[in-house]
């Protein structure tokens, strides 16, 4: 027993100096202008270079990630709503909100991560918590639940105030999250978007502030930022073969150079690595003269790994205890999660991959209790 403690404890020590190794070979090969930054591959969040990533500093408009999350995430997006004259009312850039302007949820979001407007997130704060304070709350609560241990937001904006600050570490896991709203990295995408918002409302053009996306290609976003407490502040996040990256730099003096050369060295370490259902699974059947039957799935999820880490991946079914028949095939049944080193990558559905009838019971009384024997088993009675 003390000899495979001895063996386990072993395996993770060698695992832990390799992830050391990989960053600290990662410090050597890149010199960036930023007081902090990291690097990581999104899905994973593996950690592929690393510059005072913990330390907490303040983050300017790289905030207005958050706050667009919510609003995203608040729902009705396509409402419009007439903007409260006091939240417009802001220092520093804006969308061009003028007092009694009708807009949507949507066009503040693409105000926010385009322009990054401080009216356009103000006012987003005050539709969805009426308060700064509450809104505050709220953003606070989704930094707790992704795992954002040196957060505290204070403003919507990312204007300074007492406390608000993160730290890059925080700020890539919250992108990390980000991104996996389709709606979200639609937006931070986009260069410029024609949009419709006014009294009356009318179209016009805004343009992105994140020059980087015109720069190198496969980046997809994310965010700018600027105070002169915070200095230049830049969130990017690069896609290539199937890979996504995601790149986070505070206080630099050269932040698209340094996105740029993480970048070209980021995707010259990591490899994509296609993952999906490797073992059969099966589900009860109740109701049918079938006792189960095979799910699975065809589809795939790609990572970015540094040689083969598979050990690192794991997976779980989520699925119901038993599905009432008839099913057909093709039926989406659940979905299979699967984990890096305990961290959520992604998922996949899956499906039926056989059809099961439903059984006429004809007072036949065999059936009748095969039936009902299936649903105790099912429900472990």
């Amino acid at each position: 027993m003390k000899k495979l403690v001895c063996i386990l404890i072993s395996l993770v020590m060698c695992m832990v100096a390799q992830n050391f190794a990989v960053v600290a070979e990662a410090n050597q090969r890149v010199s960036v202008s930023a007081k902090s930054s990291i690097l990581i591959e999104a899905k994973t969040g593996r950690v592929l270079f690393s510059k005072n990533a913990e330390t907490k500093l303040s983050v300017a408009s790289t905030t207005k990630i958050m706050t667009t999350l919510l609003c995203l995430e608040s729902g009705g997006l396509d409402e419009e709503f007439i903007v409260d004259p006091d939240a417009i009312k802001v220092e520093g850039s804006t969308m061009g909100l003028t007092e009694g302007d009708i807009v949507t949820k949507r066009a503040l979001c693409y105000g926010m991560m385009l322009p990054s407007g401080n009216d356009a997130a103000n006012a987003t704060a005050i539709k969805i918590a009426g308060s700064y304070e509450g809104f505050a709350g709220l953003m606070n609560e989704r930094a707790k639940e992704i795992g954002m241990t040196r957060t505290c937001f204070v403003t919507p904006s990312g204007l300074e105030a007492a406390g608000h600050g993160s730290s890059a570490t925080d700020m890539a896991l919250l992108t990390s999250e980000a991104l996996r709203n389709p709606e979200f990295r639609e937006i931070c995408s986009q260069q410029s978007a024609k949009l419709r918002f006014g009294n009356p409302p009318y179209e016009r053009w805004l343009n992105n502030t994140n020059k980087l996306l015109g720069m190198y290609p496969g980046v997809i976003g994310v965010k700018t930022g600027f105070t002169d407490e915070a200095g230049r502040c830049l969130i990017s996040a690069c896609e290539r073969n199937g890979i996504t990256l995601i790149c986070v730099t505070f206080d630099a003096t050269n932040d698209w150079q340094d996105h740029i050369a993480l970048y070209d060295m980021g995707f010259s370490l990591v490899s994509p690595k296609t993952i999906g259902l490797t073992e059969g699974l099966d589900i009860d059947i109740v109701g049918s003269e079938v006792d189960s039957i095979s799910i699975g799935s065809e589809e795939t999820i790609t990572i970015g790994m540094i040689g083969d880490e598979s050990n690192k991946i794991t997976t779980k079914a989520i699925l119901p205890p038993f599905s009432y028949a008839p099913v057909t095939i093709g039926d989406e049944i659940g979905k299979l999660e699967f984990y890096y080193e305990d961290r959520y990558i992604d998922s996949i559905p899956l499906y039926m991959l056989e059809s099961a009838e439903l059984f006429e019971l004809k007072q036949e009384e065999s059936k009748l209790d095969k039936f009902l024997g299936k649903i105790k088993r099912a429900l472990g009675m």
